[in-house]
């Protein structure tokens, strides 16, 4: 997908969480920064994953010793 377009469908989401819908999303970009709660399964893709191995804030993830936490870590800054 197109920046521009993640960046209108992320505040599309935002807008319907304002409203108070509940959104899941699988997402596997960094654009999960903009996210309220994570779920990270792994630790790895295909047969060996399958576990959750880290759930809380994006924040909290980026402290977490996961795969994910550690790219989400080197892309943003809390």
């Amino acid at each position: 997908m197109h920046i521009a377009n993640v960046a209108r469908l992320v505040n599309l989401l935002n807008d319907m969480v304002d409203d108070g819908t509940s959104v899941i999303v699988i997402e596997h970009d960094l654009d999960i920064a903009a996210s309220d709660w994570v779920i990270d399964i792994g630790p790895g893709a295909g047969s060996a994953g399958g576990t959750v191995v880290f759930e809380g804030t994006p924040a909290e993830l980026v402290e977490a010793e996961t795969p994910t936490g550690q790219h989400l870590a080197r892309a943003v800054q809390y």
